[in-house]
């Protein structure tokens, strides 16, 4: 009897250890909820990155569809930028349907022409991004959630060269107010997307790849949030203390070393162009003009409009406008249109300590809560993709 009931004992003890575990677990798990409600709540990006990985997470899709992904929050934007596998073109079946054949007892496939298994695999492409879109925007709240750029990009294998590509096959970037008045029960997905200016493949089916929007290194690309702070209190070089000549010519080792065949620094008074480069890599393809802008607030819409009317007077083929702060949606936009690369503060320090192995500040950091005329006026990676 002592025997047993000390059994019991050692039993009840180990129960009560094993409740105690348990609810410790349970307290931390509602405690990392409770931070992450928190800061989504603040509109900081690891928190919204975070809950819009779960909702995607959760789509149901069909068997064959890949659930890769990654997800970056930008708040200078308000916006969230998505980057999802496309399922494979096999997705699509090549037989439209089976026909019973009398004379021989005999059951015959009825293949799909071609045609269609190209237009519905350019359907399917469609639904995919109006249905991520649609997911994200009826979880996310308006005040932090403005806009969304979809990408959708292939994994797969090149028939050419029997290697891996993973081409981008569609990129569209969706305004909230203008995404919720659709009826999306009733639209044609590809007429849908053309509304939303969505850049698409005119070939997906054939791998013909299109230039998103963004492309995705904001990961690499996000702002500390003490980045003012440090600023003063290491040896790293802030761009904003140097002079406007420093800046420029910094600015110059950068795109030499980045492959730039040659470089001749043009007079401020010409149009505020800074440079001018040749290459045939990078992003130059021919004469390309660079303005440098060592500034420390938003860039607006009217400075790209300046640099692509220097580049018409000038016949240039693209342009190139750096800065050490950042740029709103509606100058990416327009950028994007207008054979314009855009260079943030962020992307800027990545560049230099990659090409020139320098350490640098950019000086300044977005707006947590950047106000939405501003946007008007001018990441958290799911599974591996």
């Amino acid at each position: 009897m002592q025997q047993r009931m000390g059994e019991l004992n050692a039993a009840r003890s180990a129960y009560d250890r094993q409740v105690a575990e348990e609810k410790k677990k349970i307290a931390e798990a509602n405690a990392r909820l409770n931070q992450i409600r928190t800061d989504f709540d603040a509109g900081r990006p690891e928190a919204l990155e975070w809950f819009a990985s779960k909702v995607l997470e959760r789509s149901i899709f069909p068997t064959g569809f890949p659930k890769l992904f990654q997800v970056a929050y930008r708040p200078e934007n308000r916006d969230l930028v998505v980057e999802v596998e496309l399922p494979p073109q096999g997705v699509v079946p090549e037989v439209r349907a089976y026909k019973y054949v009398k004379s021989r007892d005999a059951i015959d496939p009825v293949p799909r022409p071609q045609t269609e298994v190209k237009l519905q695999y350019t359907r399917l492409l469609a639904c995919v991004a109006l249905r991520t879109l649609h997911e994200i925007f009826t979880s996310t709240p308006r005040e932090l959630v403005e806009a969304i750029v979809f990408n959708g990009r292939l994994n797969t294998i090149d028939q050419a060269t029997g290697k891996k590509v993973r081409p981008h096959l569609l990129s569209v970037e969706a305004e909230r107010t203008e995404f919720e008045d659709l009826v999306l029960a009733d639209v044609n997905p590809a007429a849908c997307l053309k509304r939303l200016n969505a850049l698409v493949s005119p070939n997906p089916y054939d791998l013909e790849a299109i230039e998103p929007f963004i492309t995705f290194d904001l990961k690499r690309f996000r702002f500390s949030e003490d980045m003012e702070v440090v600023s003063g209190l290491d040896s790293r070089r802030n761009l904003l203390k140097l002079s406007p000549t420093e800046f420029e010519h910094l600015v110059r080792e950068l795109f030499v070393a980045m492959g730039a065949e040659a470089w001749t620094t043009i007079p401020s008074k010409d149009g505020g162009v800074d440079a001018v480069a040749t290459s045939d890599n990078l992003f130059f393809g021919g004469v390309c003009l660079i303005q440098a802008k060592r500034w420390s607030g938003l860039v607006g819409l009217d400075a790209v409009h300046a640099l692509t009317g220097v580049m018409a007077d000038h016949n240039a083929t693209t342009g190139v406008l750096v800065t050490t702060s950042w740029f709103g949606r509606a100058s990416e936009q327009f950028a994007q249109r207008n054979r314009v690369t855009l260079i943030n503060g962020a992307e800027l320090k990545h560049l230099i300590k990659k090409h020139l192995n320098i350490d640098v500040i950019p000086g300044t950091t977005p707006p947590r809560q950047a106000k939405a005329s501003d946007n008007r006026q001018s990441g958290r990676p799911g599974p591996a993709i």
